[in-house]
């Protein structure tokens, strides 16, 4: 194929894009051609690496001997260089030789690496995840220098040809949730995976609960204690946030921060962390079904206060606690969307302005919008799931509305039964305690020291499981 059929074939196959650079150089005394899009290149080392020493010593000289301008790659057909080029590379093509070279000289901008927004610490590394997958991976091998460290890369959707690389120990993660993992990523069929959570519902377990069964990561070290226990990660290339499979309820009252103190505060965290979510999940619940069903239960002195603060409201207690519930969703909604300091001013002054006002003019009650808060506080004491738990609490309410606090014990006993029965690639998602798994509660809500984590978890499938030796030898 002559030059000039190439040249045709390549801007007929980008649709006549204009950001598509096609240009003519010489490799020794023969012409050439180089397709490549300018703005995912280093023009720099192209010319320096590339252009230059092709032109003046040739093909043979520069790829054929044991000096490389750039990692190349030999194709046979034109055809072959346009998802390379749409990749980032350049296509070489010499006159009178079939096929052509594909260089590697890619370079776009890139955020660097900065500690996560959401998983800000005081104590530990403060490296976050970036959208590169190249470099999210070398920071996976800084941190676990281990030939048994395995990275296999594939590229999904139709159009985006997105990078996607599963990571695991070869000789700790199970070969069943390896092989699991795989399975479910080659059936994906997808136009385009723009973010790693396109993946996660593809990979699921049960995609229509309301509990993830997979991790979100942004911190390498965690990532990496993850895959030391056996876990497997999946890093997704545009993506800062990397999954880990499996995935169970008892990591979202875990925290980085939690390996870097002493046990006796950590685990009054995790238990505060736990208190947190149960008041998110019940606090309005019980108080509208103490209000509408069981006042009886309420000290005489704290339900003649609760009398005189709820009297002369129009609305129900039930419809109260859902209008503003719904209010401080709203004013949450709106405080993320909104630029960052405007939305941390709009947070606190909507709050405060309009609770008083609503209170103030008699259409709220004060310990309604004094419950809705304690509860909104409580959502963030576990951040991973606060949209979980603000769609629960509604139930809750609801429940409460129409049988107190029976409805109350009702919907609860519906929702740890959803819990028990929920899996996570093998890995029961309520353990270690439903089922109990006795060794693995020392690192549960009561912490103990890591000189006593001898063994991996065993909720978490493993092809080995002792992770620590004592000096005396025994495992």
């Amino acid at each position: 194929m002559t030059l000039s059929r190439i040249r045709t074939t390549l801007r007929t196959a980008f649709g006549e894009s204009s950001d598509l650079s096609v240009f003519e150089g010489k490799v020794g005394d023969r012409k050439c051609l180089y397709a490549a899009f300018e703005a995912m290149i280093d023009k720099e080392l192209l010319e320096s690496s590339v252009i230059r020493p092709l032109a003046e010593k040739g093909v043979r000289e520069v790829i054929g001997n044991t000096y490389s301008p750039a990692p190349v790659r030999r194709i046979k057909k034109a055809a072959e260089a346009v998802p390379e080029i749409a990749s980032g590379a350049t296509a070489l093509f010499v006159e009178g030789e079939a096929g052509g070279y594909i260089f590697s000289v890619k370079k776009w901008e890139r955020r660097s690496v900065s500690e996560p927004p959401t998983s800000s610490v005081l104590k530990g590394p403060r490296e976050g995840f970036t959208e590169d997958i190249t470099v999210n991976t070398s920071l996976l091998r800084r941190r676990l220098k281990d030939p048994h460290l395995v990275i296999r890369e594939r590229k999904i959707g139709r159009h985006t040809s997105t990078a996607v690389a599963v990571c695991y120990l070869s000789n700790v993660a199970a070969k069943e949730t390896v092989d699991l993992v795989n399975e479910r990523l080659d059936k994906i069929d997808i136009d385009g995976i723009i973010d790693s959570s396109y993946v996660t519902k593809f990979i699921e377990d049960s995609p229509t609960s309301l509990f993830p069964q997979v991790g979100a990561l942004e911190k390498p070290d965690v990532v990496a204690a993850k895959l030391l226990e056996g876990r497997v990660a999946i890093l997704v290339d545009g993506s800062p946030i990397v999954l880990t499979v499996p995935h169970i309820l008892l990591e979202s009252f875990q925290d980085s921060q939690d390996y870097f103190k002493r046990n006796s505060r950590v685990t009054v965290t995790r238990f505060l962390r736990l208190f947190g979510a149960l008041i998110a999940l019940f606090l309005p619940a019980v108080f509208v079904a103490v209000q509408e069903f069981q006042y009886q239960v309420l000290p005489l002195k704290f339900l003649i206060t609760i009398l005189n603060s709820t009297n002369g409201t129009p609305l129900s207690p039930t419809l109260e606690m859902v209008l503003v519930l719904i209010i401080f969703d709203i004013l949450n909604e709106a405080s993320v969307r909104m630029p960052r300091y405007v939305g941390m001013a709009l947070s606190i002054v909507g709050a405060i302005v309009l609770g008083e006002t609503a209170v103030s003019a008699g259409l709220l009650s004060s310990p309604a919008v004094l419950v809705t808060a304690l509860s909104s506080i409580g959502l963030y004491l576990v951040p991973d799931d606060v949209g979980t738990y603000s769609l629960l609490r509604l139930v809750f309410v609801a429940t409460a509305a129409l049988l107190g606090v029976l409805g109350i014990l009702f919907a609860a006993t519906l929702l740890v039964r959803h819990l028990v029965t929920l899996r996570s690639f093998g890995s029961n998602y309520t353990a270690p305690y439903a089922p109990l798994v006795k060794a693995d509660l020392k690192d549960g809500f009561v912490k103990r020291e890591i000189t006593d984590m001898v063994t991996r978890p065993e909720s978490i499938a493993n092809a080995n499981p002792t992770r620590l030796k004592k000096e005396n030898g025994d495992d």
